[in-house]
């Protein structure tokens, strides 16, 4: 294996892919994926992608307009603007490499409405658009001969270098590789395993975060954390299988514990206001009623509507025992998406040279504090491409060697004690979930900061236990300090 690259590209979902796909077929690149290739938050998108592409009666004003209202008003205007007035070009160029939108009957493109969108902008692959997505650029990137990929390979720790940067890895085999490049990006996705419940995969543990941190580059806005209103409410699982707010886009009511609709006490909008709101008027009902008892209802559409245009959901319901077209189905918020993150520019390039973030681990302002519905695919596809070009219009400057860091795994020193996740997720959980508990957070980030100070300075053995636990509890430490501040 290669050890030195001219880009390392820390991430295998839809920004990953997009970047390697858009940077120059003569640069030598390494795609560092963390489990099985097919495991990101992005092939679990189910909604679709947000883009006016083709759309007589919309517009990009109307894009901009409902993104800011949605992000109440505190997100980055330039980037909203550049998100989408360049969304046309990248949904074409992925219409171009192979993704399959539904189309109607006359052979134009679907379109669906979700909650916080004025207009029906939302492309989609039936329920399963991320997994759509996904599967399509990593096919087209498996054809690159300039790229490799190394699968079920955890990067355990990154240092900047006089000619780039260093990547520790572990590799499936439990031995160790130290990869150089001089161009990294970081596009690991979110930090929903910093909660006891969540929407994310098992790998959406805030890695690159607590890599860019550790390595000096600013991180913001990292307390805004997203919570999806109609998370399954099956009680059990930390791993929460999510409902689509396509499904409230096709008329879905929410009920709560009397089965009696409620959202009108709330906001005019009803079932359609944006993320956050519904997930405050849940928790708010919720205490109103002395029950965290919630439904979703479609069931009064017809049938074979629903099954078709939400199979995956249909099918994922039944298995728990629910049929979405015949009763109610119980939901609850739960961790969803990150707003914040790493911080970029517009070429999505972080505070330290040749460091770049795409996807959800970056900040690029877009989402504001609440990320409208089908933003996120739209967001990994525009940065990670301007993370491409700024790196292929800097080729001239690259130097030709590769210094290469010093790093220790501390082979056969002490694990880690058990139960640091575990405690880490139950204090976010607890003090900083849709309402947050001010007091409970202060405390929660005193303990957050004893447990990271000993995983930093206990010598402990860097295993895979090790690296998730302190991205974790450094991801917990940064949204609480925010929350102090």
């Amino acid at each position: 294996m290669s050890k030195n690259y001219d880009v390392i590209i820390a991430g295998c979902g839809a920004a990953g892919l997009y970047a390697a796909i858009n940077l120059p077929r003569e640069l030598n690149i390494l795609i560092i994926c963390k489990r099985d290739l097919p495991l990101c938050n992005s092939s679990l998108a189910q909604g679709g992608i947000a883009g006016v592409y083709n759309s007589p009666s919309d517009n990009i004003q109307y894009h901009q307009n409902d993104t800011l209202i949605a992000g109440s008003f505190k997100n980055n205007v330039e980037a909203v603007h550049t998100l989408v007035s360049e969304a046309a070009q990248d949904i074409e160029r992925i219409i171009e490499l192979g993704v399959d939108f539904d189309k109607n009957p006359d052979g134009t493109y679907h379109r669906t409405l979700e909650g916080g969108h004025s207009h029906h902008r939302i492309f989609h692959h039936a329920d399963a658009t991320g997994k759509e997505i996904t599967t399509t650029l990593l096919e087209n990137v498996q054809k690159l001969s300039n790229v490799t990929i190394m699968e079920n390979t955890m990067m355990c720790s990154v240092k900047q270098t006089k000619t780039g940067y260093s990547a520790f890895l572990k590799l499936f085999d439990d031995t160790y590789e130290t990869c150089n490049c001089h161009f990294m990006i970081l596009a690991t996705g979110g930090i929903g395993r910093v909660y006891q419940f969540t929407t994310n995969s098992a790998i959406a543990t805030g890695d690159g975060i607590t890599f860019a941190y550790e390595m000096g580059a600013k991180i913001k806005n990292l307390s805004y954390v997203q919570f999806h209103p109609t998370a399954f409410n099956n009680r059990a699982t930390r791993e929460c299988f999510l409902i689509s707010e396509a499904v409230r886009g096709e008329g879905a009511h929410l009920l709560n514990c009397k089965k009696e609709r409620f959202m009108h006490n709330y906001d005019e909008r009803l079932e359609l206001a944006p993320r956050d709101v519904v997930s405050h008027a849940i928790v708010l009902e919720s205490r109103k009623q002395n029950s965290t008892d919630f439904y979703l209802d479609i069931s009064y559409k017809d049938s074979e509507f629903l099954k078709k245009r939400f199979p995956m959901i249909y099918k994922n319901l039944l298995e728990q025992g629910y049929d979405l077209t015949k009763e109610p189905v119980p939901i609850f918020p739960c961790q969803h998406y990150l707003m914040g993150g790493i911080d970029v520019d517009n070429n999505s390039e972080t505070s330290l040279p040749n460091l770049y973030a795409c996807g959800e681990c970056s900040h690029t302002g877009v989402h504001g504090s609440n990320r409208l519905a089908s933003n996120s695919l739209l967001e990994a596809l525009v940065f990670s491409r301007h993370a491409a070009n700024s790196i292929a219009s800097r080729l001239a400057d690259v130097p030709k060697d590769f210094e290469e860091a010093e790093f220790d795994a501390h082979v056969g020193a002490p694990r880690i004690p058990k139960g640091v996740r575990t405690e880490t997720r139950k204090i976010l959980q607890n003090c900083y979930f849709v309402i947050p508990d001010k007091k409970a957070a202060a405390e929660g980030f005193k303990r957050v900061k004893e447990i990271r100070d000993d995983l930093i300075n206990g010598g402990y053995f860097m295993d895979a236990d090790f690296v998730l636990a302190k991205s974790i509890v450094t991801v917990a430490y940064i949204i609480l300090g925010e929350v102090m501040e």
